[in-house]
């Protein structure tokens, strides 16, 4: 029986990635770092601070916190221009906070992901728990954020479904112990289902059949 549902953000919530990449790709070339946008790709999922570091580091320039701190001034300026919310966010999230725990279980820090939500036009309050990079030590594909998340939610993790797009963020939900339901946003299906997805879809409107069938 399913008592939990834990959202990843990016990829699964809002198509958030060609923003954040937009948006970090300025924020290098003020420290003088030309990144070109598919350099970012490999970090995908794992965290805003290796999503901007790793890149910095690859034409070496070593990470500085400002090199963030500078892509959400960004982000944030140009989040209703560039943030592409899913057309199934809305309607999940109502639908499922009238039958489950809810929770976002996000590899970026908590000023993005509060950003993302109101682009939705969804209700922080709705969530039982919202944890954010910052509040783990151990990015995914470790487990912690999801262990974290379902202990501030009060659910066990065998009895919740993650949705998740990244193949880190696959691993990272089985690790925990989750069912994963993951969505082809950002990687195809036979990635995901090699990383240890339980189903893969392209649409995630086709979940809450998925979820009855649990």
């Amino acid at each position: 029986m399913i008592d939990g549902i834990i959202f990843d953000m990016d990829g699964v919530l809002v198509d958030s990635e060609p923003a954040i990449t937009r948006a970090s790709m300025a924020a290098l070339s003020e420290w003088g770092v030309k990144a070109e946008y598919d350099d970012f790709k490999q970090y995908t999922g794992m965290g805003d601070d290796l999503f901007i570091g790793g890149v910095a580091r690859k034409y070496g320039r070593e990470y500085d916190l400002r090199m963030k701190e500078r892509a959400y001034e960004i982000y944030l300026e140009k989040a209703d221009e560039w943030v592409n919310v899913y057309p199934w966010s809305k309607p999940l999230i109502d639908l499922f906070s009238e039958k489950y725990k809810l929770a976002v279980a996000s590899a970026s820090d908590k000023v993005k992901v509060e950003c993302n939500l109101r682009c939705i036009g969804a209700d922080p309050s709705v969530f039982a728990a919202l944890i954010t990079g910052s509040d783990v030590k151990n990015k995914k594909p470790a487990p912690d954020i999801f262990l974290l998340a379902a202990e501030k939610a009060g659910v066990d993790t065998s009895s919740i479904v993650v949705f998740e797009d990244a193949i880190s963020g696959v691993m990272a939900a089985k690790a925990a112990g989750c069912v994963c339901i993951a969505v082809t946003t950002s990687f195809p299906a036979d990635k995901l289902y090699q990383a240890g997805a339980d189903f893969v879809v392209d649409d995630l409107s086709l979940a809450p059949e998925i979820i009855e069938k649990l």
